[in-house]
């Protein structure tokens, strides 16, 4: 028996993307800083809350790149006076990313006591039902002899 990638299921049409997804996914994995929380705070919001003590406003970015929200953190280096007896705090850069599904958007951030809160919304789908007509032999010469028709 043979092992079917995800992406090529018969029943599965255009789902090729999330093959990739899962890969893409799996590359991101930073190891474990900085840590985090996710929560679903109401059927379509969600936040995401980093523990990033340590870091200001003016050290951390926040972008979305190609569906994929980044969040990036760099302190800038402690002044050259400054002696260290014992350094047990990191002071590291990070860049943590999460991919986002279609209709997820980040509409906030707020940095409060050592946590980053980033928060997502989902978009309501709409239903969407078609009608699809159904051409056969007939119908095909029927339109071409209309558009012959018109030509004339």
């Amino acid at each position: 028996m043979t092992k079917m990638a995800l992406g090529s299921h018969p029943f599965l049409l255009g789902f090729e993307q999330l093959e990739r997804l899962v890969e893409r996914t799996a590359k991101t994995d930073a190891g474990g800083y900085p840590p985090y929380n996710i929560e679903q705070v109401s059927e379509r919001a969600y936040r995401i809350s980093l523990a990033v003590a340590g870091f200001g406003e003016d050290d951390l970015s926040i972008t979305v790149e190609d569906r994929q929200l980044v969040v990036r953190g760099r302190q800038s280096e402690p002044e050259a006076d400054r002696v260290f007896l014992h350094r047990g705090i990191a002071s590291r850069q990070f860049q943590r990313t999460f991919v986002l599904a279609d209709g997820v958007d980040v509409t906030g951030a707020k940095l409060s006591h050592g946590l980053l809160h980033l928060d997502l919304e989902r978009a309501p789908q709409d239903s969407i039902v078609r009608t699809i007509p159904i051409g056969g032999a007939s119908s095909t010469k029927a339109s071409r002899r209309t558009q012959k028709e018109g030509e004339e």
